[in-house]
């Protein structure tokens, strides 16, 4: 009930990729941590509708949430720190808002008025803050982009009309800001803090706290001085050093007392007595684990940080599970040659073949996944991953030399072709190449898993369900042509049309999945394909 629901709104300055998601999300485990219940959504200012068709080197990741949504990288973030399943409705860009809008104007539900940002799209941006909420104790909202952009304005004068509309005791505004540190002159530099927190105070919103991003500890001389010209309290400047790994930010939050200084604003007290000791113990697993694995990422676009996020976040966990580092060894399939594969891959004790689009890079990832199973190396294929290895298999084994996908060749033998169909919710729905937007196989869908095989060791589980995100499936007419030759079809759709899961019977660990487990995985509760898959590794590690 809105009434009972308290917001907290967390913006950002100076520069972008401060780490508004990681705060905000951090914000949310302490206070879980403490008993409340909590949601957090993310606005982002782009014109695309969603993520979805963006490119990875624009956006990065895009996350699938249980519901099918393509949404923004940091609901992952939200989804690994805390105890919530995010949704369709927890992410909304500008061009959403705007379509919605023109769509109900050419409907006539404006009743002929003139549609403007204020109260038009404003009020849409408020409806959607409010929309989803049942009983939670805090909403936290993220805003992209930083004040100043001309994209962020509707959302940052949404969030001062919601504060007054909803109570201002009920709505937090945090400010993340960088504090740079210039070595030249061995000095700490306020004014960037100072002028951005002026910026949001010019357009109606009073920081409440102001996180100060920095590369080491802010001087309390430093932190006075952002007191006084920000008109914060001091107990609420808040420093943010940067941390190893992130999964050390809540307890560097908790440590600042910003949870404290959260629950002293609304004037409420802890439900019960924090217990961070989870996150600080997977904390030394990362940090102070001295044994490693190496692990090959061939993809596309691997030199771009953001673009597997939930993925290098799952091998983490499964490192943590398995009480080792986990080095990713990056490799891009595009400038990947035969004749370098064995140089490339000679150290490593793991090969993971990443989804992806496109034809581009596809020869480097098909070597690479016959380099595995021939040596042994223990091998993951995801989504486009697993229809890689369906093709090496299908040309090498079964000797279809035009053995191929549909989506990247009209004119070879499908061994990868457009699903025609699968169900949905009990609805039949259409497969198409058309219309890139919204049109795949996306979000949770079951799968059921044979008898004897590993990946049912590996879940424990008859039945699975994970999220996906393809529009292109392996051909099921070709599986009694691949069982004979020793890859298994392990895991399957519940009306046996769509595979789901293949494994490879006399290799130690190879299998390849349709699915997307990456985006299930979390810190506190690693995926168990992930586990399973560090664990091979670090068998292999050993010989």
């Amino acid at each position: 009930m809105l009434k009972d629901t308290r917001f907290i709104f967390v913006t950002g300055g100076v520069v972008s990729s401060l780490g508004k998601g990681i705060a905000s999300a951090s914000i949310g485990a302490i206070l879980e941590s403490k008993g409340y219940s909590v949601t957090v959504i993310k606005m982002d200012p782009y014109f695309n509708v969603d993520p979805g068709t963006m490119s990875p080197f624009q956006h990065g990741e895009v996350f699938v949430t249980d519901d099918g949504a393509e949404t923004d990288l940091d609901l992952g973030h939200y989804e690994r720190f805390t105890n919530i399943s995010a949704k369709q409705s927890d992410n909304i860009t500008t061009g959403r808002i705007y379509s919605d809008i023109i769509k109900k104007e050419r409907r006539g539900g404006y009743l002929g008025k003139t549609v403007q940002v204020i109260p038009h799209v404003t009020d849409r941006i408020k409806e959607f803050i409010k929309k989803d909420i049942t009983n939670e104790d805090f909403v936290i909202c993220e805003i992209g982009g930083t004040v100043g952009d001309i994209e962020s304005l509707p959302f940052l004068e949404a969030i001062r009309q919601f504060s007054n509309d909803n109570g201002r005791s009920k709505s937090l505004f945090i400010h993340l800001t960088f504090v740079p540190f210039l070595k030249s002159s061995d000095e700490i530099k306020t004014k960037p803090t100072q002028h951005s927190v002026k910026e949001l105070r010019s357009i109606g919103i009073q920081p409440d706290i102001v996180i100060c991003r920095s590369q080491q500890s802010i001087p309390l001389d430093q932190r006075r001085k952002i007191s006084l010209f920000c008109n914060v309290d001091i107990a609420n400047v808040i420093e943010t050093v940067d941390v190893k790994t992130i999964y050390e930010a809540p307890i560097s939050f908790f440590n600042q007392k910003l949870d404290k200084q959260v629950l002293k604003f609304f004037k409420i007290k802890s439900r019960k007595r924090p217990n961070l000791l989870p996150w600080k113990k997977i904390t030394n697993i990362v940090l102070k684990t001295k044994r490693t694995v190496n692990i090959a990422i061939i993809g596309k676009y691997v030199n771009l940080k953001d673009a597997y996020k939930s993925l290098d976040e799952a091998l983490t966990h499964g490192g943590i599970s398995n009480k080792v580092k986990v080095n990713l060894v990056r490799i891009e399939s595009d400038k990947l040659r035969s004749k370098e594969i064995k140089s490339k891959l000679k150290n490593v004790s793991g090969i993971l073949i990443p989804g992806g689009f496109g034809k581009r890079g596809t020869e480097g990832k098909i070597e690479a996944i016959r380099y595995a199973r021939e040596r042994k190396i223990p091998f993951l294929g995801i989504c486009f991953g697993m229809q890689m290895a369906m093709i090496e298999f299908a040309r090498n084994i079964l000797k279809i030399k035009k053995a191929g996908s549909s989506e990247l060749d009209k004119n070879c033998f499908p061994v990868i072709g457009l699903i025609d169909e699968w169900n949905k919710d009990g609805k039949i729905i259409k497969g198409t190449d058309k219309n890139l937007g919204g049109t795949m196989r996306l979000g949770l869908y079951e799968a059921k898993l044979r008898n004897n095989s590993a990946i049912k060791n590996i879940y424990k589980s008859n039945i699975i369900k994970e999220r996906h995100r393809h529009r292109y499936e392996v051909n099921i007419n070709l599986m009694q042509k691949f069982e004979k030759k020793g890859l298994m079809f392990s895991g399957i759709s519940p009306d046996n049309q769509l595979p789901e899961i293949i494994e490879l019977k006399n290799h130690p660990w190879f299998i390849g999945v349709q699915f997307h487990p990456e985006f299930k995985s979390r810190p506190l509760n690693p995926h168990p394909l992930f586990s399973s898959f560090i664990k091979a590794a670090k068998s292999f590690n050993g010989k």
